[in-house]
C-alpha cells in the first residue's frame, strides 16, 4: 500500500469469535482509517455474533482477491491449511496480510518469510502469540540486539485458567476443565491447549523474533497437563509452589539455546506465579537489563482483535517485520544436550526408573501407586522417551535451574 493511500480496505476471512471481534473493534477505531469491504465465510446462512451488511458477505475467496479496492487481507480462520492457502496466495499477489493463525505460521514460517522477501509483501501476526500482549513487535524492535537470554512464560490462557481454579480455588481437575469449556476458554476437545501445542506454536514464532532461529515444532519437547493427578497437586502444595504450563526459550551458552514446553513448579518469587485465570504472562531476560515482564489477556474475541487492530494500523504506516536477527553473525544453534531437573510421578509404568538419569535426587514409593522420582536428565533423553512419558499414569514437571543464581 502506498503512503498516499491512507484508507485501509480490508478483505476479512473468518467471522467466528475473533472475526466478530475485529468487526466490532474496527467500527470503534476512528483513527484506524480502515473499513471492512468484504468478508469471506464458509456458511452464509449461519447466525453471527455481530451484525454485518449481508451484501459484504461471500463464500468465495475470489471475491476478495479479485477486488482491486482491497489493500489488506486479515485472516482469522480456524483451519490451518485454509489459512496457509489464503496467506500464501495473498503474499504472491502482492497484498499485505494480517494473520492470527499460530499453528499455520509456526509450521510454515520459513516459507512465509521467503514469500515476503520474494514478493515484497508484508505479513504481520502479533495476534498469533499471546493475544493482546505485544510480544513479537517488542522483540522485533526494542530487543533488536543479541543481549537477550531468555523468553519464558504462560502462553496459553485455557490451561492457565484450569490450573488457577485448582490451585487458587481448590477445584478438582475435571471440574476446572468443565468450567473452562463452559466459559469458552477451552474447546469441546481441549487437546490443543492442555497438551501444550498452543504454547508450542506461539513459542516457535517468538523464538524467530527473539533469536533469529527457526526450530521445527516436531523437534521440540512438549508436555501438557492432561495427566495431572491429585497427588501432583498435593505435592506442589506441600512445597509451597504452583504448577503452571510454561514455555521457554533460553540461551544455555553464547552459541547455543534450548527450547521446550512443560508444566513447571513455580515458586512465589517468580513473576508468573501470580499470572492467574485466562491471563498470559511473558518474562524477557537480557544480559544487561535482567527481567522485563508483560502481562495481559492472551485470548478471546476483543483482546485478540485489539492485536489485529494494532497490525492494521501498523500497515497504515507501511510497517513490516525485518527479521533483523536472522542476519546476525554467530546466531546460536538449537541444542537438546541440556541437563534438566524434573519431577516424574508414575503408577504402574515403572520403566521411568530405567531412563538414563544423570542423577536421581529423590524417590518415593507409594502403596497407592502414586510413586514419584526427582532427577537430572538430558533434554535429548526426554525427547527420546516421548512414547513412554505419554502413558496415562505418568505426569512430568520441570524444576527450573536456569538463572537461579540471579533470582535469589
Amino acid at each position: 500500500m502506498s503512503k498516499s493511500d491512507k484508507k485501509i480496505r480490508i478483505g476479512l476471512f473468518g467471522l467466528g469469535v475473533v472475526g466478530s471481534g475485529i468487526v466490532n473493534i474496527i467500527s470503534r477505531a476512528r483513527n484506524a482509517h480502515a473499513e471492512i469491504r468484504r468478508i469471506c465465510v464458509r456458511d452464509l446462512t449461519r447466525k453471527r455474533a455481530v451484525e454485518v451488511d449481508p451484501a459484504i458477505l461471500t463464500d468465495k475467496a475470489d471475491d476478495i482477491f479479485n477486488d482491486p479496492e482491497i489493500n489488506l487481507i486479515v485472516e482469522v480462520v480456524s483451519d490451518a491449511e485454509a489459512s496457509w492457502q489464503i496467506v500464501s496466495r495473498a503474499l504472491r499477489a502482492g497484498i499485505p496480510v494480517v494473520s492470527g493463525s499460530k499453528a499455520m505460521i509456526a509450521r510454515h514460517l520459513p516459507e512465509l518469510i521467503d514469500l515476503q522477501r520474494r514478493y515484497g509483501t508484508a505479513l504481520l501476526y502479533d495476534a498469533s502469540a499471546c493475544g493482546s500482549i505485544p510480544v513479537i513487535r517488542n522483540l522485533e524492535e526494542y530487543y533488536d540486539n543479541d543481549l537477550l537470554l531468555e523468553v519464558k512464560g504462560i502462553l496459553n490462557g485455557s490451561s492457565n485458567y484450569i490450573l488457577s481454579r485448582i490451585f487458587d480455588h481448590g477445584e478438582e481437575y475435571a471440574s476446572a476443565l468443565s468450567r473452562a469449556q463452559q466459559l469458552g476458554f477451552a474447546e469441546a476437545d481441549p487437546t490443543f491447549d492442555i497438551e501444550g501445542y498452543d504454547s508450542l506454536f506461539k513459542l516457535v514464532i517468538i523464538t524467530v523474533h527473539a533469536l533469529g532461529v527457526y526450530v521445527d515444532p516436531d523437534n521440540i519437547f512438549t508436555y501438557g497437563i492432561s495427566t495431572l493427578h491429585d497427588s501432583d497437586i498435593r505435592y506442589a502444595r506441600e512445597k509451597g509452589v504452583k504448577i503452571k504450563l510454561v514455555a521457554q526459550v533460553v540461551k544455555v551458552a553464547p552459541d547455543r539455546f534450548t527450547i521446550f514446553v512443560m508444566p513447571e513448579f513455580v515458586t512465589p518469587n517468580k513473576y508468573i506465579y501470580s499470572v492467574d485465570d485466562e491471563y498470559n504472562g511473558v518474562v524477557i531476560r537480557g544480559e544487561c537489563y535482567d527481567r522485563q515482564f508483560m502481562f495481559g489477556k492472551g485470548a478471546g474475541s476483543l483482546p485478540t482483535a485489539s492485536s489485529i487492530l494494532s497490525d492494521v494500523m501498523a500497515r497504515l504506516h507501511d510497517y513490516s517485520y525485518e527479521y533483523k536477527k536472522m542476519n546476525f553473525d554467530g546466531r546460536p544453534v538449537y541444542t537438546t544436550d541440556v541437563r534438566l531437573r524434573v519431577y516424574v510421578r508414575y503408577g504402574a509404568t515403572t520403566a521411568v526408573r530405567e531412563l538414563p538419569w544423570i542423577e536421581i535426587r529423590e524417590q518415593y514409593f507409594s502403596a497407592a501407586g502414586s510413586n514419584y522420582l526427582i532427577g537430572d536428565i538430558l533434554l535429548s533423553d526426554l525427547i527420546a522417551a516421548r512414547a513412554l512419558l505419554s502413558a496415562p499414569d505418568i505426569f512430568l514437571a520441570h524444576i527450573p535451574l536456569f538463572f537461579t543464581d540471579r533470582d535469589n
